[in-house]
């Protein structure tokens, strides 16, 4: 069986690692947007499709049997894209999908659907951590009006930062220890998250141990698909999907 596996997370790894163990034809694809990312140990491509023409064409032509889609939670165009051309083709698709994080006690979380919500719960003069990355910084102007923003990403830039505060530069992943040194440093009094979910955050817990509020954005809706929560599962379903 031959499986395309639309990667770039850690969950993406670990598949790619069990499908290799397993004697499985699978390509990982990457969306090439950090600089040097992580080897995977199966065949692997870098950078987009080019739109939804060349995907299909290019799904067309490599003929793969079913398609994993093991992105970021909030890769939505990707996603939604490859859902719709694998129905289209009839080739059998898998969101596996982390589960989500969930407030505990001491956690002082604020949920939204939508970036512009943010500012409802953040007052202004507020030093805001934007753990949401760069590609969506562009999403925060609202929230930038009379507050001080810092926003993480992997890979350093001469870019300028658009707001009033600046880029934070660094590669996950981080330590309780670095995340508190971190906010503090910056003299952060609130977080703003993307519910990535997977193992507790070490800024969630950071930002419990100092008693920051945390705006966190919900993740947008999955397409009407299956979907499984771990490596070990998407390959039980492959498994099923071969006999």
């Amino acid at each position: 069986m031959k499986i395309l596996l639309l990667a770039g997370t850690g969950e993406a790894r670990a598949l790619a690692k069990l499908l290799a163990d397993h004697g499985q034809d699978v390509l990982a694809s990457l969306a090439g947007v950090t600089r040097e990312p992580m080897a995977y140990p199966v065949p692997t491509r870098e950078g987009g499709f080019g739109g939804e023409a060349a995907q299909r064409a290019f799904m067309i032509d490599q003929d793969f049997d079913a398609v994993v889609d093991a992105t970021h939670p909030f890769a939505v165009q990707i996603s939604n894209r490859s859902h719709k051309i694998s129905v289209e083709l009839s080739k059998p698709y898998l969101r596996l999908l982390r589960s989500e994080w969930r407030e505990e006690d001491g956690d002082d979380w604020y949920f939204v659907d939508q970036p512009g919500e943010a500012s409802t719960h953040i007052p202004s003069g507020a030093r805001v951590f934007l753990a949401t990355g760069a590609a969506s910084v562009a999403d925060w102007a609202e929230l930038a009006e009379g507050r001080t923003l810092f926003c993480r990403r992997v890979d350093a830039t001469d870019d300028p930062f658009p707001y009033e505060g600046d880029w934070i530069v660094g590669r996950p992943p981080f330590s309780l220890e670095e995340e508190l040194d971190t906010l503090r440093t910056l003299g952060i009094t609130h977080l703003v998250s993307k519910n990535a979910g997977g193992p507790t955050s070490a800024k969630l817990l950071a930002a419990r141990q100092l008693g920051l509020p945390v705006v966190m954005l919900n993740r947008p809706a999955l397409p009407d698909c299956d979907f499984v929560e771990t490596p070990q599962e998407a390959l039980a379903w492959l498994t099923r999907l071969s006999h």
